[in-house]
């Protein structure tokens, strides 16, 4: 994160430099990915030509090399997700002690406990789901994805969009009850807060005698400036997120893009295998986008209400 920002733009436009200057390896990576599959899908285009009673044997030993292919890549990708989503949540960990301290000398301290408490659960809850469920889960699809290609079974096929509708809903709950938690929270705790600051400028202005009216004008400066350190915390926070996470979602959806184009490509070649398989690993990507996605959401939306706080 540069040390000289003047804005949450500027931030978020060097984080973006940063992350683009670094996808060129990723780029090649990915590039030589698909065109081993787009060359495997060629040769199997070739050989069915000639193949004739040995043509189901032929596609299914291709399907199986591509999805060897693809599953390097994908295990890759799937550990870069992993350790990107632990350094979310350790950075959380570090971070949300900071902005809680700062919202609570605002005189936000029920916001600032509710917010606290909500997301630190729901930051660790997804992130043990995501390493304890979620990846096993998206291996068995990896490995389901390819048999499935290869035979063309009923069952494996069911089974296949169950699992990816079971990921993809899992993520989607916990998101919808993270917001209306926090929805909740905020409004309740929120006017809880403005009432009990204003309540205490009242008494302050009213019980000391004299300096009463000059105390209580002093503690809104004070809750002011407290508001300021707030901001500026939460926005150096969001960049901080930004900064862990946009590199690997960008290297993440550019697999997932290229191997789209590549199932485009592989239609050419009249090979449903090889355009099935390449499909799925893609939603295998999109579904690794939507891991990391979801535990980056629970914080800028986090960092977001921390920042709006309470009314001065």
């Amino acid at each position: 994160m540069p040390e000289d920002t003047e804005s949450f733009g500027d931030g978020l436009w060097h984080i973006v430099k940063v992350a683009m200057s670094k996808l060129e390896p990723s780029l090649a990576e990915a590039g030589k990915t698909c065109a081993g599959v787009i060359a495997i899908t060629l040769l199997l285009s070739v050989i069915n030509s000639f193949s004739g009673e040995t043509k189901n044997i032929v596609n299914m030993a291709g399907t199986v090399a591509i999805g060897i292919v693809l599953i390097q890549s994908t295990n890759s990708l799937l550990h870069l997700a992993i350790t990107t989503i632990d350094s979310i949540s350790g950075y959380s960990k570090l971070f949300l002690p900071i902005i809680t301290t700062a919202v609570a000398a605002q005189g936000g301290i029920t916001t600032a406990t509710a917010l606290y408490t909500g997301t630190s659960i729901f930051c660790t809850f997804l992130t043990t789901l995501i390493s304890k469920v979620i990846v096993p889960i998206v291996y068995v699809f990896t490995a389901i994805c390819i048999a499935n290609s290869s035979v063309d079974n009923h069952l494996l096929s069911n089974l296949k969009k169950f699992l990816k509708w079971l990921i993809t809903w899992s993520l989607k709950v916990v998101i919808y009850v993270f917001t209306a938690y926090i929805s909740i929270t905020g409004v309740i705790s929120g006017s809880a807060d403005a009432t009990a600051i204003k309540a205490t400028k009242i008494a302050l202005s009213g019980v000391v005698p004299v300096v009463g009216s000059i105390i209580a004008d002093t503690s809104e400066t004070l809750l002011i400036s407290a508001s300021t350190v707030k901001n500026t915390v939460g926005i150096y926070g969001l960049l901080a997120i930004l900064a862990v996470s946009i590199g690997p979602f960008l290297q993440i959806a550019v697999q997932s893009i290229l191997l789209k184009g590549t199932a485009a490509v592989c239609r050419m070649f009249d090979s449903k295998q090889a355009v099935g398989l390449v499909s799925d690993f893609s939603d295998v990507m999109a579904l690794l986008l939507a891991m990391t996605g979801t535990i980056c959401l629970f914080l800028l939306i986090s960092t977001v209400c921390f920042m709006k706080g309470v009314p001065v």
